[in-house]
């Protein structure tokens, strides 16, 4: 049997052709691999790598087995389960979903802390076909009678090395008792380990197990880099990768860094928004909203993002702090090089980690190429190419230019508008890009012109400022460089903004 097309693997033709409408029209390994076991109802037990497409994996096959299974949903009673380790996966996984459940007439509900759940017990109560549920929430709702998982005819669960990493074993354990034996259940990982082991002989029966790839297996177009910098010099050259055209995942060890540093780099002139525990859920939702609509560009996160945070065309990772583990450095450089596109991987190491940095790169299984770098050197704008350009008072400025170049970059051009829907009590305004040129206005500080080119603007300006009008000097960042590019330099003017104030720029989601 052919396995080039999805059709070939046995998947309805109406899900063929939701995922074509998407550019998905060949499946991945990892797909190509269980689809005819899971699509025949046998237990799977499948690895792949982050990335690999582990979730239209799971999704297809219960979604066709649930449409001809010829039962009916029920109050209380969701006819499949999903479980996932994060909200941000249990969303994004309901997102995937939903096209393909549409289609099929079928009905689906994320279920997780974070938010009221008051929505949750609701659309419970009218019956849902498929719940996306995180193990706390899920537990919760079932002690208070608002759900029962006894119609369970598949259960999946998705990451559940990351499940294992985080605790929620025990909880796992318990919703799958809850479940139907003879139901389908499928479990997908990045690694098998020991833990994933316990509840696969546990509750799979006779599973077939599939391995994509080697478990150390980093992605074939994804280049591997180690920046050795000098300690003062780690923030400025993070300011000009992050600063080039393109969406960028920064990741941190801890929650006070990834705070500090969205932070910095919103003072410099970076669009950033932080993801991490700290943050409630409709924080997190309207940092995820702006990091997809680009309102920011760059996402400063803990490893809580490292799984299941999918987002297309982002060319660059860097570990601002280097992982401890190399799983860690596998799962956090996989927000890259997605579904076949490329990507770089970008590791700032200072002196003191260089024997650290090597250990994990050896254990990772990658041969990084290492470079001595200032905020200077020319290395930073190979591997980010594209005119670096910083936001003032929450509007995006271009950089000026040659009079021809605008705004392209990693992944693509981007020119443009940009608008966000501003914070309460803040007014943002908003900007085009088109050949190096920029005007804008709004009500914050004015804009101003950097080195090499000028934008004109207007705004009124805040904190005492006086109203501005016309064209306005710029002024240098009191942080972070402020580098002018080969065609022109980058558009500067004195910085605005902070990391509150970019989390708060998205529309939240729906139901949130």
């Amino acid at each position: 049997m052919s396995t080039s097309s999805f059709g070939a693997l046995g998947v309805p033709t109406p899900l063929v052709d939701v995922l074509a409408s998407g550019g998905i029209t060949t499946p991945t390994p990892i797909q190509a691999s269980t689809l005819p076991d899971s699509l025949a109802g046998r237990d799977v037990l499948g690895r792949g790598r982050t990335g690999s497409g582990k979730t239209v994996a799971f999704l297809l096959p219960l979604l066709t087995r649930l449409s001809q299974s010829g039962t009916r949903r029920q109050s209380k009673r969701p006819r499949a389960l999903i479980l996932a380790p994060t909200r941000e996966l249990a969303t994004q996984i309901e997102d995937a979903m939903t096209p393909l459940a549409s289609v099929l007439g079928l009905t689906s509900r994320t279920v997780f802390g974070g938010v009221g759940q008051n929505p949750q017990v609701t659309a419970l109560r009218k019956g849902v076909d498929v719940v996306v549920a995180c193990p706390g929430r899920l537990e919760d709702l079932m002690g208070q009678g608002h759900v029962s998982l006894d119609a369970v005819e598949v259960t999946v669960i998705d990451e559940a090395d990351h499940m294992a990493d985080l605790g929620f074993l025990p909880q796992v354990r318990r919703l799958l008792d809850a479940t139907p034996s003879r139901g389908q259940r499928m479990l997908f990982s990045a690694t098998l380990d020991a833990g994933i082991g316990v509840i696969a002989r546990r509750y799979l029966h006779q599973p077939v197990t599939h391995e994509a790839d080697s478990a150390q297996s980093p992605v074939a177009k994804m280049d591997h880099h180690v920046l050795h910098v000098d300690a003062n010099d780690h923030l400025p050259v993070l300011v000009d990768l992050t600063a080039a055209p393109g969406r960028t995942v920064v990741f941190t060890r801890t929650k006070h860094r990834a705070k500090k540093l969205a932070k910095q780099l919103n003072a410099a002139g970076v669009a950033a928004v932080e993801l991490h525990g700290n943050l409630s859920q409709g924080a997190r939702t309207r940092t995820m909203e702006a990091f997809h609509a680009g309102t920011a560009k760059t996402l400063v996160a803990t490893d809580i993002a490292a799984r299941g945070i999918h987002v297309d065309e982002v060319a660059l990772v860097i570990h601002a702090d280097p992982p401890v583990e190399h799983k860690a450095y596998l799962h956090r450089s996989g927000r890259t090089a997605r579904a076949g596109a490329s990507g770089t991987v970008v590791t700032l190491m200072t002196d003191d980690q260089v024997r650290d940095v090597r250990d994990l790169t050896r254990k990772a299984g990658v041969k990084p190429t290492t470079t001595r770098v200032d905020a200077k050197h020319p290395m930073l704008g190979r591997l980010a190419p594209g005119e670096r350009s910083f936001v003032e008072g929450g509007i995006v400025l271009a950089p000026a230019s040659d009079g021809g170049r605008g705004g392209s970059g990693r992944g693509g051009s981007g020119q443009g508008s940009r608008s966000a829907r501003p914070a309460r009590g803040q007014r943002t305004g908003s900007s085009s890009a088109r050949g190096g040129q920029g005007g804008g206005s709004g009500r914050g500080q004015a804009s101003g012109a950097g080195r090499g080119g000028s934008t004109a603007g207007s705004g009124r300006g805040t904190q005492g400022q006086a109203r501005t009008g016309g064209q306005a000097s710029g002024r240098p960042a009191r942080s972070g460089p402020r580098r002018a590019s080969s065609s022109g330099g980058a558009a500067g003017g004195r910085p605005g903004g902070s990391a509150a104030s970019f989390s708060q720029s998205a529309r939240p989601r729906r139901g949130a």
